[in-house]
């Protein structure tokens, strides 16, 4: 097994049509970008439930937390596909990004497919190159830390639009191709997930030590802490209700027409896997 970091995640998802991933570990709704109405493509299992960004803005805004207006008139920095959260999450909140001069687009740096996305957005916050980013807790903490920035919006945690939560989530995408041809290689990366889960739990110090098998030194000696937040979260199970939300989502950002059924998205035969 090989792991590789690879950026925008509309871009995995396009790898993994290709035949250049057998797996993408990422947000659910990005794989409606290479598998329209998810046709050759399954959802195995979720790495944690509900939407999982940060909206972190320049500490000296002065914004406070849950104040999805202070976004009027600033420059704010998201990925590919990540960025259509963030643009759903402003209409369901009433705020329209071309109306209230809200610029969206793509962080200084990022344009290499190893990048990290949310520290070097933090890394740009820090220089004034943005006034705020959409991305992951890693990056919401560098900024956090280095006093650059103030976490404005958690969304998994109850800030904003309460639909919101719901949009997306993290998940482990496949193709049907692979589950046909190798089912048990599909069981086995469900199962290590569940696995997986089980031991952050149980103990999320023991990210620390993989973390730095992983990530540069600073990401390592954060992973931990980090985990440790979002164990509440941590889940492998796929609802019909959570698929339900991602398919509102998905059609109102454009990327489905329709209602796609729960087993057209879900891989709904490794269900008994998800808790091991």
């Amino acid at each position: 097994m090989e792991l590789e970091l690879h950026f925008p995640v509309t871009s995995a998802m396009e790898g993994l049509r290709d035949g250049r991933f057998d797996f993408v570990a990422g947000a659910a709704h990005a794989t409606l970008v290479a598998f329209p109405h998810w046709r050759g493509a399954r959802l195995l299992a979720a790495l944690a439930r509900h939407m999982y960004w940060f909206l972190v803005l320049r500490a000296d805004i002065g914004a406070r937390r849950g104040d999805v207006e202070a976004v009027r008139g600033l420059r704010i920095g998201a990925a590919p596909g990540v960025d259509l959260g963030l643009r759903g999450l402003l209409r369901a909140a009433g705020i329209d990004p071309e109306r209230d001069h809200v610029l969206i687009g793509p962080v200084p740096g990022t344009d290499q497919p190893s990048v990290s996305f949310g520290v070097t957005a933090a890394e740009a916050l820090a220089a004034g190159r943005i006034d705020g980013f959409w991305a992951n807790g890693m990056g919401a903490e560098v900024a956090v830390r280095s006093g650059a920035g103030t976490i404005v919006l958690d969304v998994r945690r109850g800030d904003g639009p309460a639909a919101a939560r719901d949009f997306t989530f993290p998940a482990l995408v496949t193709t049907e191709e692979r589950i046909d041809r190798e089912p048990e290689v599909a069981a086995a990366a469900v199962r290590a997930v569940a696995r997986a889960q089980t031991v952050l739990r149980e103990d999320p110090e023991a990210a620390r030590e993989i973390g730095r098998r992983l990530f540069p030194p600073m990401e390592a000696e954060l992973i931990a802490e980090l985990i440790r937040r979002d164990v509440p979260y941590y889940d492998a199970a796929i609802t019909p209700e959570i698929v339900g939300g991602l398919n509102a989502f998905a059609q109102d950002a454009g990327l489905l027409d329709r209602d796609v059924p729960y087993d057209g998205v879900v891989a709904t035969q490794f269900a008994q896997l998800w808790h091991m």
